[in-house]
């Protein structure tokens, strides 16, 4: 009773030294280890819970069509207001690049010095002369293999099979230009051919380039080859290399180098 009684006084005493012994647990006091425990206990027995599914993903963007990407065919807005250069803006450029007008053929045989022989190559066809000559000065001759080279060129970034354009008048005498004025009451007397710095090329006339060892090459509208043709001078004459004239009763156009 007495041990008893001792017990008593000494908790008494550490009560009141000591009242949060005492205290009530706070909900808010922290986890003990076994609460720690029981907590990761629990948690480790629920389902693991599925992680928000994500927005679907647009398809990948399918991969460009394989091949060439060929240019598109513009032409000129106007034939007439992009080739307006006459015979007289002509004639200026003719007679400062060009040689004297020779009297016949006998003449132009004689002038080979300052005259190149123009004939067909894989550029261009020359047509039956009966009214010029094949003769041209170097500057125009150099004119006109470019020309045909950037028309094989324009062709092929295109997409469309190559064709040769065709030359139907180049360097006239004296005596063919009195022929043609008897046949033709339009024929200027002082044509600028007579200088040989000009020459004519059809629009409405091409000569298709077949593979003797391949298929047969798809026919060509001739207004498709005329827009292209349209092109290649335009940018000639906006690079002041000639001047051009758009014949529409010849059906050809007609340019001076420059």
């Amino acid at each position: 009773m007495q041990g008893f009684l001792v017990a008593v006084l000494i908790l008494a005493c550490l009560r009141w030294a000591f009242p949060e012994i005492a205290a009530p647990t706070s909900p808010s006091e922290p986890e003990t280890a076994a609460d720690s425990l029981q907590t990761a206990a629990l948690a480790d027995a629920k389902p693991a819970e599925k992680p928000a599914a994500k927005p679907a993903e647009k398809p990948a963007a399918k991969p460009a069509a394989k091949g060439k990407k060929y240019h598109r065919i513009l032409s000129v807005p106007s034939y007439t207001a992009a080739f307006p250069d006459t015979n007289a803006v002509q004639l200026v450029a003719a007679q400062k690049w060009g040689v004297t007008p020779v009297k016949n053929r006998e003449d132009a045989e004689s002038r080979k010095r300052e005259l190149v022989y123009i004939g067909s190559n894989p550029y261009f066809h020359v047509d039956p002369l009966y009214s010029s000559i094949p003769y041209l000065v170097p500057r125009a001759a150099v004119l006109l293999q470019d020309i045909g080279q950037a028309f094989f060129d324009s062709l092929y970034v295109k997409g469309v099979p190559f064709h040769k354009l065709i030359v139907t008048s180049v360097l006239r005498s004296q005596d063919d230009v009195v022929k043609l004025r008897r046949r033709n009451g339009n024929a200027t007397e002082n044509s600028c051919h007579l200088y040989g710095t000009t020459f004519d090329i059809c629009y409405n006339r091409y000569q298709t380039v077949q593979d003797p060892a391949g298929p047969r090459r798809r026919m060509v509208r001739n207004d498709t080859l005329k827009w292209v043709l349209s092109e290649v001078l335009r940018d000639m004459r906006e690079q002041q290399r000639c001047y051009i004239k758009y014949e529409v009763k010849q059906g050809c156009f007609h340019m001076t180098v420059r």
